[in-house]
């Protein structure tokens, strides 16, 4: 099963997409915001073009486990998307996928504004992976 990682972002929302096996996550480009029918015009095309079939998206709780302004944010772009597909939307805790990312982005050698411009996506690909390891196929 294919499926779409987001790490919802005011400015950029980074986008992950797993193989059609559902086993292995990999970072696309980011979207960058600018208007709201142009960014959801962008991710469905995303979504159409990949054959996607469940959407995951991180909900980025406080370290304590509490609601956030940007919980909040997260919850209502889910909700909005939801009302444009009809594919699956699971909300994915993730709290410290961007320290995460920003360490496995050092370990890969990248600085400054390369890590920067990756750091949304890796951050999806972190959600998706949390997600494919709670829902992957058992092996018969």
């Amino acid at each position: 099963m294919r499926a779409l990682g987001i790490d919802f972002g005011l400015k950029r929302v980074g986008l992950a997409i797993s193989n059609p096996e559902g086993t292995m996550a990999f970072p696309r480009s980011a979207i960058v915001r600018t208007t709201k029918d142009k960014f959801f015009k962008e991710l469905l095309d995303v979504i159409d073009g990949e054959g996607v079939e469940h959407i995951v998206v991180g909900l980025p709780l406080a370290l304590d486990g509490s609601d956030t302004e940007t919980t909040r944010q997260a919850r209502n772009f889910a909700q909005r998307l939801g009302r444009r597909t009809p594919l699956p939307i699971e909300l994915v805790d993730e709290r410290l996928t961007s320290a995460e990312a920003e360490e496995r982005l050092k370990e890969a050698g990248l600085c400054g504004k390369k890590r920067k411009a990756r750091l949304d996506s890796q951050a999806a690909v972190i959600i998706l992976e949390t997600w494919l390891a709670t829902n992957r196929p058992c092996a018969t």
